[in-house]
């Protein structure tokens, strides 16, 4: 988690790096989120072509923003 957080903070500010673990393995599930302060921080990642980190080729893919009020309701 503070190897991917220490990577994508090259762009911008990381509020929260998540990185899933299955709890049978051990191992991570191979997916986290990563969750910037600005929009604009999340552009910055997109305009580099690749990202490879400890030689892994990342795939990145950008959740649609959610509002605080779909928030609430999906907790309900």
């Amino acid at each position: 988690t503070e190897e991917l957080k220490e990577y994508f903070s090259q762009f911008g500010s990381v509020q929260r790096c998540q990185l899933p673990f299955d709890k049978d393995t051990g191992f991570h599930r191979r997916y986290c989120w990563i969750k910037f302060s600005t929009p604009q921080d999340v552009q910055n990642v997109f305009q580099k072509d690749s990202h490879i980190l400890e030689g892994a080729k990342l795939v990145l893919k950008q959740q649609p923003r959610r509002r605080r009020s779909q928030r609430k309701k999906q907790s309900e």
